[in-house]
């Protein structure tokens, strides 16, 4: 595969995979969400790597989710709504090695569910956390809801996607979302650092860790693929279609009109 919308290199056991569309903060659209999959599958069958980091190009976002631009009641692309999120949150959990979260800056929406799904995160100081689903039309219904709340405990999930608040680096360490919090100065360094301890160990026992971690949690994909159908037939909604008007046109949105 030619990538379009991703960075992937290998360096000494590290595979990095960059999401390379800083002038939509790393937004995702479906080619962006095929090449991500393809370049995890690769990196897991290469024996010759045993990290995987996930980032964003630039200094300002990690990743913001879906790319509002591309949905109008759907993505254009493959699966359920359009864009193969679920695909690309599986591969996460499914690969044989540890996936660390590079984040730099914003950490929005989708992009904070791709931080929940990721084995560890190390934020740069700077990098900011929350949903913003409900404010534009779209949920989570899944990994991003029934994970986080594993991850950061059952009231404070409900919290950030409810209120859809954002959240400073030292908030989301101290909530348990990230595993680190260094200056962007010393990101890289600090994500090596944990790269090569990582590498100094078992990968078989490492890859039965992971596999073992994840087995508690699996009912969250079935649940979250039942999910995503409902969410469909949300997208195709005049309520939810507001949401991406008001986005598109920088204003507040009125979802109440269009309860019935």
């Amino acid at each position: 595969m030619e990538y379009q919308d991703i960075l992937y290199t290998k360096v000494d056991g590290v595979a990095t995979i960059t999401i390379n569309r800083p002038q939509r903060y790393n937004a995702f659209r479906a080619q962006t969400c095929e090449e991500m999959i393809h370049a995890f599958k690769d990196a897991d069958f290469d024996r010759s790597i045993g990290v995987v980091v996930l980032t964003g190009a630039g200094d300002k976002a990690f990743c913001t989710g879906g790319d509002q631009s591309t949905h109008e009641g759907g993505y254009g692309g493959r699966g359920t709504i359009g864009l193969p999120i679920e695909e690309v949150q599986s591969v996460i959990r499914d690969i044989a090695k540890p996936v660390i979260a590079r984040v730099n800056g914003y950490a929005i929406g989708g992009g904070n569910v791709l931080v929940t799904l990721c084995d560890l995160a190390i934020a740069s100081e700077t990098a900011q956390f929350g949903q913003v689903g409900p404010k534009v039309g779209s949920v989570d219904p899944g990994f991003g809801t029934a994970l986080l709340a594993r991850v950061v405990g059952e009231k404070k999930a409900r919290e950030i996607w409810y209120l859809c608040r954002r959240y400073t680096a030292q908030e989301a360490l101290a909530m348990g979302l990230v595993n680190a919090v260094v200056p962007p100065e010393r990101l890289d360094e600090e994500v090596r650092r944990w790269c090569d301890e990582i590498l100094e160990k078992s990968p078989t026992a490492i890859a039965l860790a992971k596999k073992s971690f994840n087995v508690d949690t699996e009912m969250i994909r079935g649940m979250g693929a039942l999910a995503m159908q409902a969410l469909r037939l949300y997208y195709e909604t005049p309520e939810s279609a507001e949401g991406v008007r008001a986005f598109q046109e920088k204003r507040k949105p009125d979802f109440r009109k269009y309860v019935k």
